[in-house]
């Protein structure tokens, strides 16, 4: 028991971090620019998630029930023969 109490205290800390801006080490650089961009992107524009990674979500609420589609894959379970 005890020992779970002590890793919960540890685990909680870990969420303890730094908010200070985040920088280049010295003497570190950024990634090359990528192919067809002549411009190495700032990183900022490196810290913004593409448009892909962040889909856009559709969220429709049903008002009423419906009847559900047959499922051609909502099949019984074989049968064993033993």
């Amino acid at each position: 028991m005890r020992t779970l109490i002590v890793c919960g205290i540890l685990l909680a800390l870990t969420g303890c971090g730094s908010r200070q801006g985040l920088a280049l080490k010295p003497g570190q650089q950024l990634p090359p620019a990528p192919f067809g961009r002549a411009v190495k992107p700032t990183p900022s524009e490196l810290l913004e998630p593409p448009t892909l990674a962040i889909p856009a979500r559709s969220v429709e609420l049903r008002t009423r029930s419906e009847r559900r589609e047959d499922d051609p894959f909502d099949l019984p379970p074989p049968e064993n023969e033993e």
